[in-house]
């Protein structure tokens, strides 16, 4: 009856845990039960069944706007998030200046297909808002499953107005699409990046004081106010302060339409990390930067309250070299070495070690963070939970093996992990997407191009009341109708 069957494993889901058995029948969850057999099983004794992570913040096989590529590409990427314990991720699709929407889509699904072992989407990067784009290219994008837009407001190359951002976030939520936001203040980081170079600061540790706190608490609150004026929903990705974190709460609890993520090295790793000798701290920057360890005690209680909706790794692997780092040679200033760190694999064993073993978060948390938040909010409606009927996407750990983090098991392009040396407590050790192994044993056993781009739903809004502007509701503003009904 059925094609496989995972039997003796503890069931971890974000609501319960429980002892059960689980039968698949063509890439489903067909049966959660008892007795059930198949010629193909699974030995799950001692072990925790839980669903297949999602990896839904991550650059593969993506040029900067300044023409830097990211050393991995579907291949290598989706094969060190399947180590690290995910099924499914979902990379950005980064268009730049003068690309058409539809022309960067077609672009990314040439260097996918074939490529993934696992299953994989993509986020819009819109960095060219134009007529055409908005009238046109983005409903159209959105129709082939891409139900996720990101926006920057730094970088010049890629920032957007305020402006352009409400015609995009008009947009997203004409379509029932989600706007995600990279929120730092460009000006204030211009302004503390030149006179920190003009009195020869330009250490890498520098970059953490060029971006301060407070760039990153006024964009998200500029970015949330602009989602509010048009009751759009939006993700504020990456947050790293307190404050951010709190403007985030509070917009939540007022009932805007607002979600929140962090990411792995915001936990774990301090601007401490960027003051190390010659280029060393450069292996650590990142953007927003790294804070300090009341930062971290702070970020870890909003997670523990739900504050952040989802938990990344915000991996962008650039290697410590000419290719990736060190573009701009050995003596480059702060701002000419590339920002991203790589993480992929680590994202969920982190959580897992420094989390669930440490007490700090329960395994239904750790269900939810890993998978299942980002399968609601991204609109991945078969995948996220173990339930009769989803995709077979399952991560099976080994709560108790302990491993020391090294850079050659990472399975990535990357020549160095920020997290060499660690000692983490809880490893995946067998992943399926589909129902088919990817990872067995700690093995991969699938070929590049098992994993399957899935178009995605629009994003459920059921609970959120959102923020209602008297400006643009025509009862209240003389019958002017300002904005576009939302598509059903």
């Amino acid at each position: 009856m059925y094609d496989l069957v995972i039997k003796n494993g503890t069931i971890v889901t974000a609501a319960d845990t429980y002892s059960a058995e689980i039968g698949i029948k063509d890439g489903k969850i067909a049966t959660i039960g008892t007795g059930l057999e198949a010629s193909d099983t699974i030995d799950a004794t001692g072990k925790l069944v839980l669903p297949g992570g999602i990896e839904a913040h991550c650059h593969i096989a993506q040029e900067s706007a300044t023409g830097g590529m990211t050393a991995d590409d579907y291949r290598s990427g989706s094969i060190s998030a399947a180590f690290g314990g995910n099924s499914c991720f979902v990379p950005f699709a980064a268009q730049h200046r003068n690309m058409g929407v539809i022309e960067t889509l077609d672009l990314y699904d040439s260097r996918a297909q074939g490529a993934s072992v696992i299953d994989y989407g993509y986020h819009l990067i819109v960095a060219d808002p134009t007529e055409k784009v908005l009238a046109e290219e983005l409903p159209e994008a959105f129709r082939r499953g891409v139900t996720s837009f990101k926006v920057f407001m730094t970088y010049d190359l890629m920032k957007i107005d305020d402006r352009q951002f409400l015609d995009i976030l008009s947009i997203a939520k004409e379509n029932g699409a989600l706007t995600m936001v990279h929120a730092e203040n460009s000006g204030m980081i211009a302004w503390m990046s030149e006179r920190l170079v003009a009195a020869g600061h330009t250490q890498p540790r520098y970059h953490a004081v060029s971006h301060p706190a407070l760039a990153e608490s006024e964009a998200i609150n500029r970015a949330i106010s602009l989602a509010k004026l048009v009751d759009a929903p939006l993700l504020i990705v990456h947050v790293s302060t307190p404050e951010g974190a709190a403007l985030v709460s509070d917009a939540r609890m007022a009932g805007a339409k607002i979600f929140g993520e962090t990411c792995a090295q915001y936990l774990f790793l301090t601007r401490d990390d960027l003051d190390r000798p010659g280029m060393e701290g450069a292996k650590f920057m990142c953007s927003p930067p790294l804070r300090d360890s009341a930062t971290q005690e702070a970020l870890w209680r909003h997670l523990q309250a739900g504050t952040f909706s989802v938990f990344s790794s915000d991996h962008a692997p650039y290697r410590f070299d000419e290719s990736g780092k060190l573009a701009k040679g050995p003596n480059a200033t702060f701002k000419q070495i590339a920002n991203g760190m790589p993480g992929i694999a680590l994202r969920l064993p982190l959580l897992f070690s420094e989390g669930v073993a440490k007490g700090r978060i329960t395994l239904q948390q750790f269900a939810a963070l890993s998978a299942s938040n980002a399968a609601k909010l991204y609109g991945l409606s078969s995948k996220g939970s173990i339930a009769i009927g989803m995709d077979a996407d399952i991560a099976i750990w080994d709560p108790k093996e302990s491993r020391t983090v090294k850079v050659e098991d990472q399975h990535d392009n990357m020549d160095y992990t920020p997290f060499e040396g660690w000692t983490v407590t809880g490893w995946p050790v067998t992943v399926l997407t589909r129902g088919a192994r990817v990872i067995d044993g700690g093995a991969l056993v699938a070929e590049p191009g098992h994993g399957q781009y899935v178009a995605r739903d629009k994003i459920d809004l059921t609970g959120y009341p959102g923020h209602r502007a008297a400006e643009l509701d025509p009862a209240t503003n003389f019958g002017a109708r300002i904005m576009p009904e939302t598509r059903s």
